[in-house]
């Protein structure tokens, strides 16, 4: 592409706040542009042409030019300096973390081998290693048929027993599903899917769950049965009450937003944004969750409720993890669920006090997500053929 076609795209690089909705999106970001395409309609096509490069610099499938890659990092670069003086400190060293990174995976791509100087890795107890796992594929059942999907996928149950499915080629299919049955997602460690229920409420299925849930909704119960994570928003309904049935709690629900987490039982939790809901398990009475509050599983059954910022708990589901002061060894957990990792974790004393704070954009290349864990996490990696080696900074 020449870089004078469409040139005028780029005065959105140099815009700190299309950066920021880009990299930090939020609701009033979202609504902010979505009514400045409403007022200025002939500038969608520079905006999804500045999407597209942005998201090209994150990509390891990358066709743009050296060139283009060094104009593009330098029109960030002055958004970030624009954007530093404009905005808080705290939120500013988030978008610090995320254009940082940016920036220095260009220069390492477009570095000759021949003059990239690897840190040497010494062989010493003071690392974590990680294997790339084989991946598999999402499996959807509805009654006796099982379909898989290699990608990611959308789901929408319609009306009449259809569902549509959609993927990442947005290629669209439409199945059967079986009447008065459980369906069951399954999506493995590095995928993630999204589901629309039949009522219109909408779940976010992370990496390494299970799902499963009803084709009708008969009687006045609705209950769907969780292994692993999910983001969910119900469909507030006078008529039915509906539960979030997990091995060890259910989470009764009265129309809101809020976030499970269910891998195992020593870290199953409930992040309440929106509504109210209300947690019990075999051996305690039902508590309250109030927005912003969290309530962990104890060793007991009990819950422990602590107030949260519910953003370090639901961004994944928009693309991003995010961390403040998060031990790395609990930053490296999402990572291989999400990339289909594996780690060895043994209580690594030599890595105690490497905590995260800042933004990982969930992208396409695994080194630009390794390569922003070490800049917020004052740690260094290195990979050879599928391990992965994480060690600390001298």
């Amino acid at each position: 592409m020449k870089m004078d076609e469409g040139s005028s795209f780029i005065k959105y690089l140099k815009d700190e706040k299309f950066i920021e909705w880009k990299l930090l999106p939020s609701d009033e970001l979202k609504l902010f542009w979505n009514e400045y395409l409403e007022k200025y309609p002939e500038e969608k096509t520079n905006i999804v042409l500045a999407e597209e490069r942005l998201r090209a610099l994150y990509s390891s499938k990358s066709q743009l030019s050296i060139h283009e890659k060094d104009v593009y990092m330098r029109k960030l670069e002055e958004s970030l300096r624009s954007y530093s003086r404009k905005r808080t400190i705290r939120r500013y060293a988030y978008i610090a973390a995320a254009c940082l990174s940016l920036l220095l995976i260009t220069v390492l791509y477009f570095t000759n081998e021949s003059d990239k100087i690897e840190p040497e890795l010494v062989m010493s107890p003071d690392y974590i290693v990680g294997n790339e796992l084989e991946s598999k594929d999402i499996l959807f059942t509805t009654g006796n048929n099982t379909s898989s999907f290699s990608k990611n996928i959308e789901i929408e149950i319609q009306s009449g027993n259809r569902a549509k499915i959609k993927g990442n080629d947005l290629v669209e299919s439409d199945i059967e599903i079986a009447q008065n049955s459980m369906n069951k997602l399954v999506v493995p460690y590095g995928k993630q899917s999204k589901l629309q229920l039949p009522d219109g409420t909408k779940v976010w299925l992370n990496s390494g769950s299970i799902l499963e849930f009803p084709t009708n909704y008969d009687g006045e119960t609705v209950m769907v049965r969780l292994s692993g994570e999910m983001y969910i928003e119900v469909k507030p309904d006078n008529k039915r009450v509906f539960i979030v049935n997990t091995p060890d709690f259910d989470v009764r629900v009265f129309g809101t937003k809020f976030n499970v987490t269910s891998y195992d039982k020593f870290n199953s939790s409930v992040v309440l944004v929106e509504g109210s809901v209300g947690l019990s398990s075999n051996k305690n009475k039902e508590i309250m969750l109030i927005p912003s509050e969290q309530a962990i599983l104890t060793e007991t059954g009990g819950f422990v409720k602590e107030s949260v910022d519910v953003n370090l708990f639901t961004s994944w589901k928009d693309g991003y993890l995010t961390f403040n002061e998060t031990p790395i060894l609990e930053a490296l957990k999402q990572i291989e669920r999400y990339y289909n990792l594996s780690f060895k974790f043994d209580e690594n004393i030599a890595f105690s006090g490497n905590t995260c704070t800042g933004k990982i954009i969930l992208s396409d290349n695994l080194d630009n997500v390794l390569t922003t864990l070490t800049l917020i996490s004052s740690t260094n990696y290195k990979r050879e053929n599928n391990s992965i080696y994480i060690y600390k900074n001298n």
